[in-house]
């Protein structure tokens, strides 16, 4: 048999985890053909089908987890090489894949990235909006931006600021209800109500069991609940940096604890020039913007 070539191996990998040849090239960087290729040519050099496609997935066959058991260790391998290899690189150039949240992507990010740009030209950043925890082991991102009471151990970062917690109205909403100052009104107005994994986030679990009235309409996502206040539902209680245009912030809610926002990297990553300047320089954009003062 030909010697196996490691970039079908790494595709092979991408697609048994993911189920899809799209999501598997989208982590990857590659075209869907260019993984569809790779898979193709892997199955005939191994000589048997390695994938069933199973409504709509592409399901492992009995050869392809046996290959997914001993290719596991491989890729690790070849991600720890390709890592420390990058820890290495003192230059400030280069790639920084850089992941985010779409709170922060949507505001404060474009700007505090043209600055960055301006100082450092020589280094390209790809911001990857997500939400999700994102695999930093094989380098998908190499920087991200995450809210976190504390950020997971296999992770070294930095505490960048705390964000508080306010209540947010429309203006409409506000001319024409009872007045919204302090924390004693909250009961003369109805609060967007949260559902599922959000309503037991600790910022509504204080604010729930003050009998506070609630809306009809619930929701499990802040996002939303932002739109809902917005187009005069009722109230809303977000993070500071999920504040929009068309809402007014009409108090800090101090019973809820504050959000942390980390940047965090890999450990093997956190040497690399490019990498410590785009930590360093978030950190400080983020801790000296009065967008963040209140």
């Amino acid at each position: 048999m030909d010697e196996m070539d490691w970039n079908a191996i790494k595709v092979f990998v991408a697609v048994s985890e993911t189920g899809s040849l799209v999501r598997a090239a989208e982590r990857i960087g590659l075209s869907h053909a260019t993984v569809f290729r790779h898979m193709s040519a892997l199955e005939e050099q191994v000589g048997t089908r390695l994938f069933d496609r199973v409504k709509g997935r592409y399901v492992l066959t009995d050869a392809g987890a046996e290959m997914r058991d001993i290719s596991g260790g491989i890729v690790s391998s070849f991600e720890e090489i390709d890592r420390r290899v990058a820890g290495r690189d003192e230059t400030a150039q280069g790639t920084v894949r850089l992941t985010a949240p779409r709170s922060f992507s949507d505001t404060v990010l474009p700007r505090y990235l043209a600055e960055f740009a301006t100082a450092h030209p020589n280094i390209l950043v790809e911001l990857l909006v997500s939400n999700q925890e994102v695999n930093m082991s094989d380098r998908s991102a190499d920087v991200a931006l995450r809210v976190a009471q504390s950020p997971p151990g296999h992770l070294w970062g930095r505490r960048v600021l705390g964000i508080d917690w306010a209540v947010y109205a429309s203006s409409s909403y506000l001319t024409t209800h009872d007045p919204l100052e302090v924390m004693e009104d909250l009961p003369r107005h109805n609060l967007v109500a949260p559902a599922g994994m959000l309503a037991r986030h600790p910022a509504f679990q204080s604010i729930l069991t003050e009998k506070q009235p609630l809306t009809a309409v619930r929701c499990d996502d802040l996002t939303t609940i932002a739109s809902f206040a917005a187009a005069g539902h009722g109230v809303a209680l977000l993070p500071d940096d999920m504040r929009r245009p068309e809402l007014m912030r009409c108090f800090t809610y101090s019973r809820a604890p504050q959000n942390c926002l980390w940047a965090l990297t890999h450990p093997d990553l956190r040497g690399l020039r490019r990498i410590s300047l785009i930590m360093a320089f978030l950190s400080n954009a983020f801790r000296q913007d009065p967008y963040w003062k209140r």
